[in-house]
C-alpha cells in the first residue's frame, strides 16, 4: 500500500538519483526496483547494510568495482550450449577478477581493519570466484579479445606457416614491382589488397602482357588490381591456413565456452551478489552525498525528525523541520498562509519515512526516530481531471474514501488542504469528522488546513498537536519554518494594510469578522509574541554560553602559558645556581690545589689546623650554595645596595662569616676576602661589622672538623649513599694532613660497600693505588689506599 504515496511524494526521483551512485548496472537495476520494507526486522536489516556500507567508505574510501560487468546474458547462452565471443569471454574473465578482488577488499577490510560488517561480510564469503576458468581464459584470450598463439599447439603452428606464407608473398611483389621491365605497365609502384588478394595495379592497355588474375579496377577502368601469377598459388596457401585459422580459434572459443557453462549457475549466483553489494555501496554514497544520517527504528506509533530536510530541495534553499508524533499525540494539524511550506512539511515526513522504510540513511539529524508503518496514504496536490469532469474536491475525496477503506493503527496519513474546495462551513465539518475517523482507527495523521474550526478543534483533542508555518509580516515572505504547538493566522489584515488597504477599510473589516474568531486570532498572536521572546531568551543564553567558553578557553591558554612560563624561570633561576655551585667548586679546588702546594714548598710556615679550617669553610660554603639548587627562585626585588670601602670588615650573610673587601669589582659585587680565601660576594650579601666597642665579645669555638684527621675510616653499618660522601671527605682530609696512606674500613658481610668504595677510589685524581688489607690488617674487610 505505498505505491499511490510513492507517486506523490516523488519517491522515483529518489530511485533515481540513488541509482546514479551505482558503480555498475547490476547496483544500478536493484537501486530503481528499490520499494519500501513492511515489517520492522526487513527494514532494520536494510539499515544495517547502509550503515556497514557507510563504515567502509569511511574507513577505506572506495570499493575496487573494476571488471564487474553485466554477464548474464552470455551466462546463459553458455549454459544452453552456444559459444561465445572472445570479448564475452574476457567480460566473463573480468567478472571473476574483479569479484575475486572485491572478496579479498571486504575481507580484509573487516579482518585486518577490524570493522563489523557482518552483512557484508557475509556477502563476501558467499562469493565463490572461479580462479582456474579466469586462468584459462586469460591465458588464451589478451584484454583486447585477440585469441593468443599460446591457446593451442595447432594454432601456434597456424599462425607461423600464415606468417611465412605472407612474407614469402610480399617478397615476391617487391621483386615484380621494383622490375625495370614491369614498372612501365603498373600505374603505381606499390602493393595493396582486393578481398583478401595481394594485388597490383596495372594500366589497362598492359592487361595481356601482365600474366594474373584480375580481382578489381578503378571507377575510370584505366587502373586494373591484378594478382601475379608467380603469388596465386602462394595465396591459396595463406587463405587456406587462414581458414585454418579461424576454424582453431572457433574450436578454442567452444572448450572454454563449455567451461563456462558448466560453472555458469554458479557465477550467476555470483553476479547477483555482487549487484546487492554494489546496491548496498550505492546507499552508502547516498548518504553521503545527503550528509544524511541513519535513523533509530521502531514500530510502536513514535517518531521524531529532528532537522529533517527534503532530499530534493537544494540544500542552499532547504529550511530544515523538526517535527513529531507518538505517546498521546496520534494527529498534528499544520495551518499557515500558502506558499509557506505547509505541502513540503507533509512530503518531508512522508518521503523520509519512504526512504528509511526502503533501508535509506535519511536527511535528519542524528538521533531521528523513524516508525515503521505497514501502509503509507497521501492525499496530495491538485488532482482535477478533464476527463472524468471531476472537480478538484470531488478528485480529493475520491482519494480519501479509499485511503479510509483501508487505513489501520499501522498507518500514515498525510493530507493536504484537507475538506478544501467546497463551503467552507461544510469542508471544516467533514474535515473534523475524517479526522476523528482517522484518530480512532489508531493511524497517525498529518494534514494542513485553512480552517479556523480546526486550530480549535485541535485545541480540545489531547490526542491532536496544532503546528503552524512562520510567516515575516514585515517582509511579507514565508521562513518556511515549522513551529509545534502554534496554530498559524492568515494575517490578511497586516498584509493588507503593509500593502497600502485604508485603516477604515481594515478597521470596518475586523469589525465584520466574529468575536471567536477574533479571540482565536489575539491568542495565536500572543503565542507567537511569547515565543519570539523565549527564542530571544534562548539565543542570549547561547551567545553567553558561547562567550563563558571563549573566556574559559582564553584562561585555560593563559594558565598554561603562564604555567610554561613559570616552569622556564625556574629552569633558568636552577641553571644559574648551578652554575654559581660549579664556580665556587672550581674556586675551592683551586684553593685547595695552591694550600697543598704552599704546604709542600713551605710547611713550617702552613699550620695543619688553618688547612682544615678552611676546608671546612669551603664545604660550608658549598653546603649553602647547594641549598640554593633547592629553593624556587623569588621574584627580583631592587633594593638599595650599601657601598663598602676597600680593607672595610664585613659580614657574608650566606656563609655567616667576616670578612675583609679587597676591591669592589662593579655596582653589584666585591671581591672579600675570608680567612685565606677570597671570593666574588654580592653586594646584597654582606653587612658591614660594628666597632668593637659596639660590639659584645664574640667566643670563639673550634668546629669539630678541626680535631686532628685520622688515619683510618670505619664505614661499617653505613648507608651506600653515606658511605660515598664521608669516603670523598676522608680523602680531602687525609691530603690536607698530608697522609700518604690511610685505610678504609668496611667490613665483609655482601661486599657491596667494599665494590662502592673500590669503583668511588679507582677513578678519584689523588689515589695512586688500592688493595685490600693483608694478614693482620683487617684482611677483605678493610682497603689499604695509597695517596699521592
Amino acid at each position: 500500500m505505498f505505491e499511490r504515496a510513492m507517486s506523490l511524494l516523488e519517491f522515483d526521483k529518489i530511485k533515481q538519483q540513488l541509482a546514479d551512485h551505482a558503480a555498475t548496472s547490476l547496483g544500478r537495476e536493484q537501486a530503481l526496483r528499490l520499494e519500501p520494507k513492511k515489517t520492522l526486522r526487513e527494514v532494520q536489516a536494510q539499515i544495517d547494510e547502509t550503515d556497514e556500507g557507510a563504515a567502509v567508505l569511511r574507513v577505506r574510501g572506495h570499493l575496487p568495482f573494476g571488471g564487474i560487468s553485466d554477464i548474464r546474458a552470455p551466462l546463459q547462452r553458455a549454459r544452453i550450449g552456444g559459444t561465445l565471443s572472445a570479448k564475452e569471454l574476457v567480460a566473463i574473465a573480468g567478472f571473476i577478477r574483479g569479484s575475486r578482488i572485491l572478496k579479498a577488499f571486504l575481507l580484509d577490510t573487516a579482518e585486518e581493519r577490524g570493522l563489523h560488517i557482518p552483512h557484508l561480510t557475509a556477502a563476501a564469503r558467499a562469493l565463490e570466484p572461479k580462479a582456474e576458468l579466469e586462468k584459462a581464459i586469460a591465458a588464451a584470450i589478451d584484454d583486447q579479445g585477440i585469441v593468443l598463439d599460446e591457446a593451442s599447439e595447432a594454432l601456434r603452428s597456424i599462425r607461423a606457416q600464415i606468417r611465412s606464407l605472407d612474407a614469402r608473398i610480399k617478397d615476391k611483389l617487391e621483386s615484380i614491382i621494383r622490375s625495370s621491365s614491369t614498372q612501365k605497365m603498373l600505374s603505381e609502384a606499390l602493393v595493396t589488397i582486393r578481398g583478401d588478394r595481394y594485388v597490383v595495379p596495372v594500366k589497362q592497355e598492359y592487361r595481356h602482357a601482365f600474366n594474373g588474375i584480375v580481382h578489381d579496377q578503378s571507377a575510370s577502368g584505366a587502373t586494373l588490381f591484378i594478382e601475379p601469377q608467380a603469388v596465386v598459388e602462394l595465396s591459396n596457401q595463406l587463405a587456406q591456413a587462414r581458414a585454418n585459422e579461424k576454424h582453431e580459434i572457433e574450436r578454442i572459443l567452444a572448450e572454454l565456452s563449455g567451461r563456462v557453462g558448466e560453472v555458469a549457475a554458479e557465477i550467476a549466483q555470483d553476479v547477483e551478489r555482487l549487484a546487492r553489494i554494489d546496491f548496498i555501496f550505492a546507499k552508502a554514497k547516498y548518504a553521503r552525498t545527503l550528509k544524511a544520517a541513519k535513523p533509530a527504528l521502531r514500530d510502536d506509533g513514535f517518531f521524531n525528525l529532528k532537522k529533517a530536510r527534503h532530499p530534493l530541495i537544494p540544500a542552499e534553499k532547504v529550511v530544515p523541520i523538526d517535527i513529531g508524533l507518538g505517546n498521546e499525540t496520534r494527529a498534528i494539524i499544520i495551518t499557515g498562509p500558502n506558499t509557506g511550506g505547509k505541502t513540503v512539511t507533509l512530503k518531508t515526513v512522508g518521503l523520509l519515512t519512504l526512504m528509511a522504510q526502503s533501508g535509506l540513511h535519511i536527511p535528519a539529524d542524528e538521533g531521528s526516530v523513524i516508525n515503521v508503518y505497514e501502509r503509507v496514504f497521501a492525499d496530495i496536490g491538485d488532482e482535477q481531471s478533464i476527463e472524468q469532469s471531476l472537480s478538484t474536491f470531488s478528485s480529493h475525496m475520491t482519494n480519501i474514501v479509499s485511503i479510509l477503506k483501508n487505513i489501520n493503527a499501522r498507518s500514515l496519513a498525510l493530507f493536504d488542504e484537507l475538506g478544501a474546495g467546497t463551503d467552507p462551513q461544510e469542508g471544516a465539518a467533514l474535515s473534523i469528522a475524517i479526522l476523528d475517523d482517522c484518530i480512532r482507527r489508531g493511524a497517525h495523521v498529518i494534514a494542513t488546513t485553512h480552517y479556523s474550526e480546526l486550530k480549535a478543534y485541535a485545541y480540545e483533542r489531547p490526542e491532536v498537536e496544532n503546528a503552524s508555518v512562520e510567516f515575516d509580516v514585515a517582509t511579507l515572505a514565508p521562513t518556511y519554518r515549522l513551529l509545534m504547538g502554534i496554530p498559524g493566522r492568515s494575517n490578511a489584515f497586516e498584509i493588507s494594510q503593509r500593502l497600502g488597504l485604508p485603516e477604515a477599510i481594515i478597521r470596518e473589516a475586523k469589525a465584520l469578522i466574529g468575536r471567536d474568531s477574533a479571540k482565536i486570532d489575539q491568542m495565536i498572536a500572543s503565542l507567537e509574541k511569547s515565543r519570539k521572546e523565549a527564542e530571544r531568551h534562548e539565543r542570549e543564553a547561547a551567545a553567553y554560553r558561547e562567550e563563558m567558553e571563549r573566556l574559559k578557553q582564553a584562561l585555560a591558554r593563559e594558565k598554561e602559558r603562564f604555567e610554561r612560563e613559570k616552569e622556564k624561570r625556574l629552569q633558568e633561576a636552577v641553571r644559574a645556581t648551578r652554575l654559581k655551585l660549579e664556580k665556587a667548586e672550581r674556586e675551592a679546588q683551586a684553593i685547595i690545589a695552591e694550600l697543598r702546594s704552599r704546604k709542600e714548598e713551605a710547611a713550617e710556615s702552613v699550620k695543619e689546623h688553618e688547612l682544615i679550617d678552611a676546608k671546612a669553610r669551603m664545604e660550608q660554603a658549598m653546603q649553602a650554595l647547594a641549598g640554593e639548587t633547592a629553593k624556587k627562585p623569588k621574584p627580583y626585588k631592587k633594593e638599595a645596595v650599601a657601598e663598602f670601602a676597600p680593607g672595610q670588615e664585613v659580614k657574608v650573610v650566606r656563609f655567616g662569616q667576616n670578612g675583609h673587601v679587597i676591591e669592589k669589582i662593579n655596582d653589584r659585587e666585591y671581591l672579600v676576602q675570608i680567612g685565606i680565601m677570597k671570593m666574588n660576594i654580592d653586594a646584597a650579601d654582606l653587612k658591614p661589622v660594628r666597632s668593637e666597642r659596639d660590639e659584645k665579645p664574640v667566643v670563639s669555638v673550634r668546629s669539630a672538623s678541626t680535631a686532628p684527621t685520622k688515619t683510618e675510616l670505619d664505614l661499617r653499618g653505613e648507608r651506600l649513599e653515606d658511605a660515598m660522601i664521608r669516603v670523598e671527605k676522608f680523602i680531602d682530609e687525609a691530603l690536607l694532613a698530608g697522609y700518604s696512606r690511610v685505610s678504609i674500613i668496611h667490613g665483609k658481610g655482601t661486599g657491596a660497600l667494599r665494590k662502592g668504595v673500590h669503583e668511588k677510589l679507582k677513578h678519584h685524581p689523588h689515589v695512586k693505588s688500592i688493595r685490600l688489607g693483608a694478614f693482620g690488617e683487617g684482611d677483605s674487610g678493610v682497603t689499604i689506599v695509597e695517596l699521592k
